[in-house]
This record gives structure tokens, sequence and C-alpha cells, in this order.
């Protein structure tokens, strides 16, 4: 593959993420506030293991190995534990440890699933990780119920948020933020569909651009708190 400059963009990312995990594991630490910051910064610390993965891939070959090891922390787990922070963060917590349970079995036994399938090595790239190595065709159908989850929690708690947040100055902060982090975290998803396509270069875009946005949308609300006196989001 002809490498072109926004193939070594998972290494910015990863960089990023590097960065905002530490913010949001500080956060956890200091605010102890729940459980939603550990699964925000859970899902930070895969997204950037997933774009660490997409460099290994572009700087040094592909494998089976590798490309098992991008499916299951980018399609899997990229967006997931961000959707369920916002479960812990808009639900009760009963609620969101049932769907906690619910929704880790089925991420776990896909993991396995994957792990297990054999690899289709006629579809591996040199350069560019793709999920159709993998064998098992049906293990890429759990993909979509997992995105599925992640989407409803994110995009319906950014509505939520508006319609609570948005109606007073004093907190339309929140309702701004909370749809810059839903944006974030769905537009990896957009660059994974077109990666299907065989234009995995959407995916690193949406990728940096979608953490970028969810870290200006974490930063909003934040410094409102901080101007607030208060040190760190909840």
């Amino acid at each position: 593959m002809d490498r072109q400059a926004v193939h070594y963009l998972p290494i910015l990312t990863t960089a990023l993420s590097a960065a905002f995990c530490v913010v949001l594991l500080r956060a956890a630490v200091v605010r102890r506030s729940g459980p939603h910051l550990w699964w925000w910064a859970a899902g930070v610390f895969f997204y950037g293991l997933g774009t660490a993965l997409e460099s290994t891939v572009t700087l040094w070959g592909n494998s089976v190995a590798l490309t098992k090891a991008w499916y299951i922390a980018g399609a899997l787990l990229g967006g997931y534990p961000l959707a369920q922070g916002v479960a812990y963060l808009l639900l009760t917590r009963r609620t969101a440890n049932l769907l906690a349970g619910l929704t880790l079995t089925v991420v776990f036994l896909a993991t396995m699933a994957v792990i297990l399938s054999p690899a289709d090595l006629a579809k591996l790239e040199a350069h560019r990780p793709t999920g159709a190595v993998i064998g098992w065709k049906a293990v890429r159908w759990t993909t979509p119920l997992i995105n599925l989850y992640s989407f409803v929690l994110l995009v319906g708690g950014a509505a939520w948020s508006a319609r609570r947040y948005s109606g007073s100055s004093a907190t339309r902060h929140r309702a701004v933020g909370n749809a810059l982090i839903a944006a974030g975290a769905l537009l990896p998803g957009v660059g994974g569909a077109m990666a299907k396509g065989g234009l995995v270069e959407a995916l690193y875009v949406g990728e940096c651009v979608g953490l970028i946005l969810i870290w200006t949308g974490y930063g909003i609300i934040a410094a409102r708190r901080r101007s607030e006196g208060d040190p760190v989001p909840s």
C-alpha cells in the first residue's frame, strides 16, 4: 500500500488518547463521583489502543494477531465503555449495573469468538487492518448490536441533556458538552462503516476528529465547573 500522510494520523490520535486518559483517571481519583469517569477512562484507553495498533500496522506491517487485537479494541470496545459511562451518569445505579452485566457478557463472548476465529489470509493487507480477515463472519454480526447499544445511550443521553440543560444559561454548557461527546464517540462508527467498504482512511480521520470532539465536550463542562469552584466535572 502506498502510505500517505493520513495513514500516520493514528499516531497523533494515540498520543492524544494517552494524555486524555490521564486527565480522566486523575478526575476519577480526585472527584470520586461514581463509576462513569472510570468507564470513560476505559473507553479512551481502548480508543487509544486501537489507534496504537493502527499505527503499528502502518509503520511495521500487519499480522493476524494485530488485526484481531485491533478489531477487539476498536470495533468492540471503541465506543462501548463511553456509552456505558453515560448509562452510569444518567440512569440509576441498579439499571446501569444490570445493563453493564448484560452487555459485558456479549462483549466478552464476541471477544473470545474473534480470538478463536480462523483467519482469511487472502484478506490480510500488509499495512492496513480490516475486519474481513476474521473468518467467522457471524462474529461481525455482534458488532452492530454493540454499536446500536452505544448509539442509543450516546444520542439518547445527548438529547436528554439538551432537553434538561439547554433552557438555562447556567446549565447550557452541559448540553453543549454532552452533545460534543456524543458526536465524537459516534464518528469512529461512521468511519468504521466506510472502512468496511475499503476506505480505512475515513476511520483514521473519524477517530482523530472524534477524540478531539470528546475532549472538547469534556473540557467545556470541566472549565465551567472549575469556574464555579469545583475542580473536576462529574
